[in-house]
């Protein structure tokens, strides 16, 4: 029988979401819940029972909103720079509270409505087949453009972290390092909302 691989789900939803008037974590998903709550319950669903949530623009108010499986929140400080930081906020935080308990991370963003289960599953289910989780680097492709989940086995966190900052994520580090595209465009579009749900704003 396959071991499975331990992986950490980490939602970055620290943003402030000025095109969408609030930030992104309380956007309601139509059924009641915030976009948070309904991006962890898909990461759960597919397999993480360890969650991380990175927070940043008012807090307070996501923290008290927030009803969905059990999670730990962890602030990024400097969460006005940009996604690079709360990316590094939450590797740095992984290393330090999962350290031997996860071989992988999935890092998801909030904003990403139509991405369910089903990819972060199939995302998921690379790191049970790439030899070493703690090595292994991947992302999701939607019609072959790069998108998340992307799964960071703990061999490339500190590395990772070290080359982050303002609103530049990791898609530098993943290039240079041959990340694994895994394609999911038969599955949704990947494409993050920037502006609310029903307006003409870009997607």
């Amino acid at each position: 029988m396959t071991t499975r691989a331990r992986v950490t789900g980490v939602v970055l939803a620290a943003g402030q979401g000025r095109r969408m008037g609030m930030p992104k974590a309380l956007v309601d998903a139509g059924d009641g819940s915030t976009w948070l709550a309904r991006t962890v319950r898909e990461i759960a669903a597919a397999g993480c029972t360890d969650l991380l949530v990175v927070v940043g623009a008012e807090e307070r108010r996501v923290r008290a909103s927030y009803e969905g499986p059990p999670v730990s929140f962890v602030l990024a400080q400097d969460w006005a720079s940009g996604m690079g930081a709360s990316l590094r906020v939450g590797l740095e935080a992984l290393a330090a509270e999962a350290g031997e308990r996860a071989d992988a991370a999935l890092i998801m963003l909030v904003d990403l409505p139509d991405v369910g289960a089903p990819v972060v599953r199939r995302v998921l289910d690379h790191a049970d087949g790439a030899g070493a989780a703690q090595d292994v680097l991947a992302r999701a492709t939607y019609d072959g453009r790069p998108g998340h989940p992307v799964l960071v086995g703990r061999g490339h966190w500190a590395a990772m972290a070290a080359t982050l900052s303002g609103d530049e994520g990791g898609r530098r580090y993943l290039d240079a390092h041959g990340a694994t595209a895994i394609e999911c465009g038969d599955l949704a579009a990947g494409r993050d909302q920037d502006t609310p749900p029903g307006t003409s704003g870009p997607a």
